[in-house]
């Protein structure tokens, strides 16, 4: 995940690193010859370089993971679950699909040389086609090649329209199964009602040592970022001598603190004071018959300068009286 990884002594002497990453510990207690499928959920604290460089973060995530003999139903539910977690958070919100498996198809159909392969990548993650092409006459690559990958960095359409669009550059057995599997998970979300806001974009690239199949990211608006980003990582499991299969996702809580909230007409609906002698236990059951009655309740005596109120109470000694009503 990092490079750069915070560590620190113990007070016992112990080498210890505060993690940068939550699926690594999961999958390192996932036995190897484990058949059942797990289904997990965390929430936790990581830590990890800042995207500009500028120290460390930490970052609150929420995720799950689903390890074990994976299906269509099981890549099919945790896409439910993604696109379902960003409509909790907001309705305005996207969730673009991609798939390791269909570029790698096309980059081995179209003989890429390994070597340049993350550039191309790269071009394609930046949406850079004029690249794409500069390179492809660089190294010689097939006309039909460049268009294809061209097409897929212009591609942005909801995901049942893009699979049709792209269904006739399929070449070779990668290709097809990864565009199927596509496809099954588009069917299925929509069985689920889940498939409005689903888009796919090939921009969306990840570590393909890491990933091998489905990834997608999630997207709210009012959020300069990414809040969710998950995928299929059976690779990960292969280079940790594992023979199951994994997917998952993490949703940043830390960014949801830039999502633009209504503030609230009034700080409190009840400003109660009293006359100075007042009996406190009348002001205490006072104050309790009304939270009773779910109203939040801010008991002050004095000025209350900046307080936004929707009715004033006083208690005095002929009784209570509504001072002030704003609701």
């Amino acid at each position: 995940v990092s490079e750069n990884i915070l560590t620190f002594t113990d007070t016992n002497g112990k080498l210890m690193a505060l993690k940068p990453d939550v699926t690594l510990s999961i999958v390192k207690n996932i036995e190897k010859n484990d058949a059942a499928t797990h289904k997990l959920y965390y929430n936790e604290t990581v830590y990890r370089p800042s995207v500009d460089g500028n120290g460390f973060r930490e970052i609150m995530q929420a995720g799950l993971e689903c390890i074990g003999t994976l299906g269509e139903v099981d890549v099919a539910e945790v896409l439910m679950l993604a696109r379902k977690s960003l409509t909790t958070i907001s309705q305005d919100s996207i969730l673009d699909i991609s798939h390791m498996g269909f570029l790698s198809g096309l980059l081995e159909e179209g003989n890429v040389p390994l070597e340049v392969t993350p550039t191309v990548l790269g071009y394609l993650e930046s949406k850079n086609t004029p690249a794409i092409r500069a390179l492809g006459e660089q190294i010689g690559l097939s006309a039909e090649t460049v268009e294809a990958l061209c097409c897929l960095t212009d591609l942005y359409e909801p995901i049942g329209t893009a699979l049709e669009q792209i269904a006739p550059m399929v070449r070779g057995a990668r290709m097809e199964a990864a565009w199927r599997e596509l496809s099954a998970a588009a069917e299925q979300l929509n069985l689920y009602g889940c498939e409005d806001g689903v888009y796919l974009d090939f921009s969306i690239v990840n570590d393909m040592s890491y990933y091998s199949g489905i990834i997608f990211r999630g997207f709210i608006n009012g959020i300069s970022r990414g809040v969710l980003s998950g995928g299929r990582y059976d690779r990960l499991l292969d280079r940790m001598g594992k023979p199951q299969g994994a997917i998952g996702f993490a949703i940043y809580l830390d960014l949801l603190e830039q999502l633009p909230m209504e503030a609230d007409s009034f700080d409190v609906d009840v400003l109660l004071t009293w006359e100075e002698g007042t009996d406190p236990t009348v002001i205490l059951q006072t104050a309790q018959q009304l939270r009773d009655a779910g109203k939040s309740v801010l008991l002050q005596t004095g000025s209350a300068v900046g307080v936004r109120f929707a009715k004033k109470i006083y208690l005095g000694r002929e009784g209570t009286k509504q001072l002030e009503a704003h609701d």
